[in-house]
């Protein structure tokens, strides 16, 4: 789902009249694509496949599943696989919990993932409630698959890296002072999140995490 083009480009137009360093920065690189992720089981369990592996590693990791499981849209057959047939696939034991926690809440329906809380603090609350899933990825599945306008990952460091480089400040902010900043950015920082992670491209570096 996550925020489409022509909000983005408007909330875009929107914090560049709030704050002119975004308008600046867009004329530097442009305004940003939109990222979208589906919403859901599977791309929650595709974030705890990709965590803290290479983009190489998780994408064989994922394969390795579907073909063992079927279809990973649906939490019944994680549910019913052995650790031991998780674990062929390239699950360590720690992410076979995490996997196992998130099919478990989702099957018992403990937790629905079509309708999470219209409140976004709630809703990374619920989130958070599986293993593996802390505030900064529950933030990113709700800006990208959920297309929830002003959610802000302050606790994201290319995000305060850029922050920093487009206010010109003399070093990167605090997740704080990141969170401060941006209160004057509502109810457009999801915008303001994306450009922070195109602009941070732009200067060589990687893009958006999803």
């Amino acid at each position: 789902m996550g925020i489409a083009a022509e909000q983005l480009h408007a909330s875009m137009i929107a914090l560049a009249a709030i704050e002119p360093a975004f308008a600046r920065g867009i004329e530097r690189v442009g305004l940003p694509q939109p990222r979208l992720s589906e919403r859901g089981y599977a791309t929650l369990l595709r974030t705890i496949v990709g965590q803290q592996v290479s983009v190489h590693a998780a994408r064989a990791v994922w394969n390795r599943l579907e073909a063992a499981l079927g279809d990973l849209t649906d939490h019944a057959p994680l549910l019913a696989a052995t650790d031991e047939e998780l674990r062929a696939c390239g699950l360590s034991r720690q992410k076979t919990g995490y996997a196992r926690s998130l099919a478990g809440l989702v099957g018992s329906g403990e937790l629905d993932l079509a309708t999470l809380d219209a409140s976004d603090e709630q809703a990374i609350t619920d989130l958070t409630r599986i293993k593996g899933i802390g505030r900064w990825s529950a933030e990113i599945y709700l800006l990208f698959a959920e297309g929830r306008a002003d959610i802000w990952p302050a606790g994201d460091l290319a995000v305060q890296i850029e922050v920093g480089r487009l206010l010109g400040l003399d070093e990167r902010p605090s997740e704080k002072l990141t969170r401060e900043l941006a209160e004057a950015w509502r109810p457009h920082r999801g915008a303001a999140a994306i450009f922070a992670w195109h602009h941070y491209a732009m200067n060589g570096k990687s893009g958006a995490p999803i």
